[in-house]
């Protein structure tokens, strides 16, 4: 049986640490500024990035890695005698998926095989790290493609924004839209739903009260939520998501509640402060 090696993208915003312990390679997408193109998580962090946007009042473009880039990582795993499985970002949202696909055709039928993740950051996590795991126990390239591709519409991701300010950068909000919400605190709540991310609610005043409802939200899976791992997700909103953790473990009884910084390329569409809660339902 030939040896799986587990693939993602750096929208997963995997901690080094899971990347060392499931053997996890990771393919960085694009952060392209006027004065430069950068990797993602390798050559600019996220506070660099917040950075330039607010010295430029505006956001960077973001990449998908091109079919050589994912033949140069996936070729020494064939080349050793091994299979892979990759699972990236969502279709809906970025080239990323068409483009591992193509690559994917450069090799024997079946050696590579390229899962949609139907999500975004912690929910590629997520599933990143059971299909690791499934690797390491000895599962099949093929048996863990089809595992992926069955538990996707199960993860559960939502996400909180504190500012609009990105979201109308990006083009995904309108100027009066964001004139308003800034004037009244409107904090959008948002879901990934088929793939595309959608609003689901809009909580004006404080953060803390958006991050409330979506703890809320979740609260009603609590008898349906795998406890295996539930991920909070954020960009410099620690706070939120200690508290979170914290209220979380309290209600579910789950021990392995990680959190972690969402990287250059999600950050620069959602913007910082924004926190999310990403878990598989049973």
């Amino acid at each position: 049986m030939s040896i799986v090696k587990v693939f993602s993208d750096s929208t997963a915003d995997l901690p080094q640490g899971w990347k060392e312990k499931y053997d996890i390679g990771v393919i960085p997408l694009y952060v392209v500024f006027e004065d430069g193109t950068y990797r993602d998580g390798i050559d600019i962090t996220p506070e660099e990035v917040y950075r330039k946007v607010a010295a430029a009042g505006a956001l960077p473009k973001t990449a998908a890695p091109s079919p050589a880039d994912f033949m140069a990582a996936f070729d020494p795993v064939i080349e050793s005698g091994g299979d892979v499985v990759y699972i990236g970002l969502s279709s809906a949202i970025s080239s990323t998926y068409q483009n591992a696909l193509l690559a994917a055709g450069e090799y024997p039928e079946g050696r590579v095989r390229v899962v949609d993740s139907e999500t975004l950051c912690g929910g590629i996590g997520l599933l990143a790290v059971k299909a690791a795991k499934a690797a390491l126990w000895g599962d099949s390239a093929a048996d863990i493609a089809a595992m992926l591709e069955a538990g996707r519409s199960k993860v559960e991701t939502e996400f909180v924004v504190d500012t609009l300010d990105y979201l109308y950068m990006g083009g995904r909000c309108s100027g009066m839209t964001n004139f308003i919400g800034s004037l009244l605190k409107i904090r959008p709540v948002l879901r990934l739903v088929d793939g595309a991310i959608i609003p689901v609610n809009k909580v004006r005043g404080k953060k803390e009260k958006a991050v409330e409802q979506m703890l809320q939200h979740a609260l009603e899976d609590v008898g349906r939520i795998d406890d295996e791992l539930i991920i909070v997700a954020h960009t410099q909103a620690e706070e939120d998501a200690l508290f979170l953790q914290s209220a979380l473990r309290a209600h579910t009884g789950v021990d392995d509640i990680a959190i972690i910084e969402a990287g250059c390329v999600i950050g620069s569409h959602c913007g910082p402060g924004t926190v999310g809660l990403i878990y598989a339902v049973k």
